[in-house]
C-alpha cells in the first residue's frame, strides 16, 4: 500500500509523515536513528484497522531542523508527537513506539495524556529505573566515547556487536554474518536503510545520552493504559530488566512481542498481530 505523505511544521523542525489505511489513529514512533520506513510492513498488516502514522523524529532523515541540528530532547519530542496527533484531528491516538521511541512514547503520555488512548512501549531502554544502571550508562557511555574517538563505523559496530543486531538489510534475524546476504533486499528496503545510516552519526552525537538517561515520570504515567512490550529473543538480556523494571514501577503489564530488539522486521504481520491484540487489551 502506498502511503499518504505530509510534513508538518513544528517549532525549530519539519516532521515527515506517511500514513495508510483507515479507522482509529495508530501511531508509530521509531527508536534511535530509525524512520518511518522502518514499518512500513508492519503498517501495511494494520492497515485494514486502523490509520496508521509513521514518522520520522526530528533530526532523522525527512524530519530536518530549521538550522543546526540539536541536542535531542525528550520533552520537545513528546510535544512534537503531541502536535501531530492534534495534527491530524482524530482525538486521542494509540501510540506504538520502540527503544528511544518508546522513551518518546512514554513522555508523550506523561505530558499529554489527553492526546494518548494507550501507549505500547516496546522495549524502552529505561536504564534510569533499574536498581544499578551504572553498568547500562557505562556502556552506553563507552559507545558515545567510541564514536567521539574512533568515528561512526566503529561505534556502530561496537552498537550492532554488543547488542546482537543486524547490520542491515540482507541479513538474517541472527545478527551480522560473515560473506553475502542471505537475502537480496529490495529497492525500498535498501533505500531506507541508506536513509538511517545516514541518521547514525546525529544518533551517536545528540540522541544516544539523552536517549539513555531519561527517566520516565512514573507518578504522571501510573494507571495510564501503557503495555510494556518485551522481544521474545530479548528474554533475559538487560534491555528486558529494564522494561521490567518499568512495568513493575508502574504496574502494569507486559507483553510478548516477536523476535528481539527488531523483530518487527523478520517478522511484520506477527508483530503487528501482537501489537493489534495488546492494544485491544490495554
Amino acid at each position: 500500500m502506498t502511503p499518504q505523505t505530509s510534513t508538518l511544521k513544528v517549532p525549530g523542525a519539519s516532521l515527515y509523515y506517511e500514513m495508510r489505511g483507515s479507522g482509529p489513529v495508530l501511531l508509530i514512533i521509531p527508536g534511535g536513528p530509525q524512520d518511518a520506513g522502518v514499518f512500513a510492513d508492519v503498517a501495511g498488516h494494520l492497515a485494514d484497522r486502523y490509520t496508521v502514522v509513521a514518522y520520522d523524529p526530528r533530526g532523522n532523515s525527512r524530519s530536518t531542523f530549521d538550522g543546526e541540528p540539536q541536542e535531542q530532547d525528550l520533552d520537545v519530542h513528546g510535544d512534537d508527537a503531541a502536535r501531530l496527533i492534534e495534527a491530524l484531528g482524530a482525538g486521542p491516538a494509540y501510540v506504538f513506539g520502540t527503544s528511544g521511541g518508546a522513551q518518546i512514547g512514554l513522555n508523550l503520555a506523561a505530558r499529554h495524556p489527553g492526546r494518548v488512548r494507550a501507549l505500547v512501549a516496546h522495549e524502552p531502554p529505561s536504564m534510569m529505573l533499574l536498581d544499578d544502571p551504572s553498568p547500562s550508562l557505562a556502556g552506553m557511555r563507552d559507545l558515545h566515547d567510541t564514536y567521539r574517538s574512533q568515528g561512526v563505523e566503529a561505534a556502530m559496530q561496537k552498537f550492532f556487536s554488543e547488542n546482537s543486531l543486524s547490520e542491515g538489510p540482507g541479513q538474517d534475524e541472527d545478527g551480522p554474518q560473515d560473506g553475502p546476504p542471505s537475502f537480496e533486499p529490495s529497492p525500498e528496503e535498501a533505500e531506507t536503510f541508506a536513509r538511517v545510516s545516514g541518521n547514525f552519526e546525529y544518533w551517536l552525537a545528540h540522541g544516544v545520552m539523552p536517549l539513555s538517561l531519561y527517566r520516565p515520570d512514573i507518578e504522571a504515567l501510573r494507571g495510564r493504559p501503557v503495555v510494556v512490550g518485551i522481544g521474545e529473543e530479548s528474554i533475559g538480556q538487560p534491555i528486558d530488566g529494564m522494561g521490567k523494571a518499568l512495568a513493575d514501577r508502574l504496574g502494569s503489564k507486559r507483553a510478548a512481542f516477536p523476535g528481539d530488539h527488531m523483530g518487527f522486521a523478520p517478522y511484520p504481520d506477527r508483530f503487528a498481530e501482537t501489537l493489534h491484540l495488546t492494544l485491544r487489551g490495554a
